[in-house]
């Protein structure tokens, strides 16, 4: 586990400031069916929907027996969440969403916990990455971008839904080195989620935007943003991003994919870990969370208990990894 040093400890005191969106505010008891899902960052991020998606479905189809309780955690990049949950040991009716954000923030704000030291429950899905510019950006292309971004790295705005370390921050880090900027020289700055990069991008605060494109649907849709092209080995299947081309078509040789699933308290029983799984499993077969993962464009990467495990410390590898090869950790 890693040491929460007292600098670490003001940080996360002085982020973690939550912010509660009830569903339905139950009292959770020993003997109730009700759960608790923690979202790590705002309304309207990648995080968010997951959840609030999967808690859909359970609900719908009385999955646990019980309702659910969404409240979101805001704060270093989920690493405060990562906190609390950490706090909750041995509470065996609370879920959080996680993904390579809550990674990568538990490394950029020095975290004592990470997703290990919570119980592995299983991962949902994987998406790539989109580039996205205000409709009246000058950038046409993804070439336009990167000829301006080589031509002045610093001047421009680059911006994300996810703290140093997540995937809206990797990303553009990655694809400077591809291009061949160097990473430090990139002016990121870092957004608590979907919800807020739109509207950073929307009142040109930022240059271009790095996030999933499934949060930014409705603004391309609309007209108000424009994606220049997604990290993935394929185009996206929505319609609204049928004609956005891949990196990889563009003559950049990077492919790059998120991806998010559940959590649950370290210090939970084997058996109701094991219930805990078998209620995913159980969404994961509706036709209703098959719609939602086609609606939004996701992957269905499901990946349960000891696999999800193995597949966390890869993802932490990755994670530490690529930010000493960037030389940002």
């Amino acid at each position: 586990m890693r040491r929460l040093g007292r600098r670490t400890t003001a940080i996360l005191a002085s982020l973690g400031v939550a912010l509660s969106l009830a569903g339905c505010g139950v009292t959770r008891g020993d003997d109730s069916r009700d759960l608790l899902m923690i979202i790590p960052n705002s309304p309207g991020g990648g995080y968010d929907q997951t959840g609030r998606a999967a808690v859909g479905v359970m609900e719908d189809d009385d999955i646990t027996g019980g309702s659910f309780t969404v409240e979101n955690v805001i704060g270093a990049g989920g690493a405060a969440a990562m906190t609390q949950l950490i706090g909750e040991a041995g509470d065996e009716h609370t879920l959080m969403t996680v993904g390579l954000g809550v990674v990568g923030s538990t490394y950029s704000f020095a975290s004592g916990y990470g997703p290990l030291d919570a119980t592995p429950v299983a991962q949902l899905m994987s998406e790539p990455e989109g580039i996205l510019v205000p409709a009246d950006s000058p950038y046409e292309t993804v070439d336009d971008f990167v000829d301006a971004w080589k031509a002045d790295p610093s001047s421009l705005a680059i911006g994300g839904g996810s703290s140093p370390g997540g995937p809206d921050h990797l990303f553009p880090m990655q694809l400077a080195d591809e291009v061949g900027i160097d990473p430090r020289d990139v002016n990121y700055v870092s957004y608590d989620g979907g919800g807020p990069l739109t509207s950073a991008l929307l009142g040109s605060k930022i240059d271009v935007g790095f996030s999933g494109p499934a949060e930014f649907l409705g603004s391309v849709e609309d007209g108000e943003l424009r994606m220049l092209a997604v990290s993935g080995e394929e185009r996206s299947p929505q319609e609204a991003f049928a004609d956005v081309p891949t990196l990889t078509e563009s003559g950049i040789d990077l492919v790059f994919l998120n991806w998010r699933g559940l959590l649950a308290p370290p210090d939970i029983s084997e058996e109701r870990r094991d219930e805990l799984i078998g209620y995913l499993e159980a969404m994961h077969d509706t036709p209703q969370w098959q719609d939602t993962l086609t609606e939004n464009g996701w992957t269905d990467d499901f990946t349960t208990g000891d696999d999800f495990e193995a597949f966390l410390q890869e993802q932490d590898t990755r994670v530490s990894t690529t930010l000493t090869d960037l030389g940002l950790l």
